[in-house]
């Protein structure tokens, strides 16, 4: 199967081509966390570089709740000018244009000064790290279902913005993973305990955006293949959720792994298992398209035509790539003019400490984000370190406004 043959889904909407840019955080917010221009120019550039699927980064359900200072935020009250501009960028050169809408859960520093929620008062564990994140409160029944209902209402305003479908985020230890995983998840009531129960929250989530928008808009679900910890949510998990979303309106699933305890999306496991180079989560992609009757996309260190080959020629209906596109937005218009041996990588971080490692790997990104964003080429041979100092000194700054402006909120 050819990259650039269209994808039918479920509900009737067209991807003109199987390669997508898949999601990373940009931190590139304006103070009101609504799109900034340097965003906009950064999908610029993803849009005219022709990948078939544009994924945003987290858009965050809660401006109290933010995986990182300078996210966007869509909840009710949002004024939509500048999403639709997202959108009609994002749209203009024929692209479907998902955004992802996601909640941290207990993946939120300490130090944006807001409190943490998740399925139990579990800590990250995160060695020398650990600090930076606070000890979660244990939602209770009133809270989820307010969480349920943000997760719709999200979903109904990009639909009003211009997009043309949502990413539901339930995967790298984020809330709704959080509820999967019987790490994070130790409750004993309808939302814990066994995997039904554990996979409630995803499915209600699911259920609840789909009634809130046209048969017509995307709704699909990003899931871990497994958190790649001893005792966590395993690949056996993985399929029958996926089982389960079989029964529900949902028109793609997007597999990837890992968390921030153990950041598998970037090639890194805990548990002793050894991930691949390149396409992390294949195999495993590979047998859960056996049993979706969705398409399935896998992402995760794909940067080469003969990688995305080989992932359609195993069945598999999507690749997605991520830091590639990064590095050189315009892969997929070059591979389709016939410039098969273009390909983008960063050089890996051999550092020994690895959650110090995955830090300036996730900075080393943005950088080259920012370079996007601002109209200048990405630099990949940049310093690690310097790309990690500069963007903590950056959050700094973001963290600082952030801040403020949940005081002027709440004040």
């Amino acid at each position: 199967m050819s990259p650039f043959e269209p994808l039918q889904l479920p509900n009737g909407a067209l991807i003109p081509n199987r390669i997508a840019k898949a999601a990373m955080e940009e931190n590139l917010a304006n103070q009101d966390q609504t799109p900034s221009d340097p965003l906009l120019r950064l999908y610029q550039a993803w849009a005219e570089g022709g990948a078939g699927l544009l994924l945003t980064g987290n858009v965050m359900v809660d401006a109290r709740a933010m995986t990182g200072p300078g996210g966007v935020v869509l909840e009710e009250g949002q004024r939509l000018e500048r999403f639709r501009e997202w959108a009609r960028i994002g749209r203009a050169q024929g692209a479907q244009f998902w955004m992802q809408i996601n909640h941290p859960g207990r993946q939120m520093q300490a130090n944006l000064g807001q409190p943490t929620v998740a399925p139990s008062a579990v800590a990250l564990e995160m060695g020398g790290l650990s600090k930076l994140f606070p000890v979660p409160k244990a939602l209770d029944e009133a809270q989820i279902a307010a969480l349920i209902q943000r997760f719709a209402r999200t979903a109904a305003l990009a639909e009003q913005a211009g997009f043309s479908g949502v990413q539901v985020h339930a995967a790298h230890g984020y809330l709704l993973s959080q509820f999967l995983s019987p790490l994070s998840n130790r409750r004993e009531d309808r939302w814990g305990g066994s995997l039904e129960n554990r996979a409630r929250l995803l499915l209600e989530v699911i259920k609840a955006v789909r009634a809130q928008v046209s048969p017509g808009f995307c709704v699909a679900v990003k899931l871990n293949s497994a958190d790649f910890q001893r005792g966590g949510f395993e690949p056996s998990d993985a399929r029958q959720v996926v089982r389960w979303l079989n029964e529900l309106a949902v028109d793609l699933v997007e597999l990837s792994g890992g968390s921030y305890e153990a950041p598998a999306m970037q090639g890194d496991a805990r548990d002793g298992r050894t991930l691949k180079r390149e396409a992390y989560f294949l195999e495993f992609a590979q047998e859960i398209a056996a049993i979706a009757r969705m398409p399935v996309m896998v992402t995760g260190g794909i940067r080469r035509l003969p990688v995305v080959e080989q992932v359609l020629a195993g069945g598999v209906a999507m690749a997605g790539i991520a830091t590639a596109l990064a590095v050189n937005p315009a892969l997929p218009r070059l591979w389709q003019a016939g410039q098969v041996q273009a390909n983008a990588e960063l050089p890996p971080i051999r550092w020994k400490r690895k959650a110090l490692a995955a830090l300036a790997y996730m900075a080393l990104v943005k950088f080259q984000m920012r370079n996007l964003a601002h109209g200048n080429p990405p630099t990949p041979n940049a310093s690690p370190l310097w790309a990690l100092l500069q963007e903590q000194w950056a959050s700094l700054h973001r963290t600082r406004q952030y801040r403020q402006l949940m005081s002027r909120r709440t004040g």
